[in-house]
């Protein structure tokens, strides 16, 4: 499963997205800073740099869809997949 209620959260309305990427570096994570921030139905991320999938998660609005992300991130020269169980 690569999209999860975000259980911990209080707020009902977020969700947890998982993704795989090729973003392996602590510069390309850097380079992603303005683009997340700006982008309001992200509240979190974070990207496992060390993770063989270069994982990234995100802690969203749950009308954030993986399409979206996977478009901002495709845009930016980033491959980015649903990550699945």
């Amino acid at each position: 499963m690569n999209e999860i209620d975000f259980e911990h959260c209080n707020n009902p309305h977020m969700k947890l997205l998982i993704f795989r990427t090729n973003i392996g570096t602590k510069k390309k994570v850097k380079s992603l800073h303005p683009v997340f921030q700006d982008y309001d139905p992200i509240m979190r991320w974070t990207v496992d740099t060390e993770d063989r999938d270069h994982v990234l998660r995100i802690e969203a609005a749950e009308h954030l869809e993986e399409w979206q992300v996977i478009r901002l991130l495709n845009k930016r020269g980033f491959h980015c997949e649903p990550l699945e169980d």
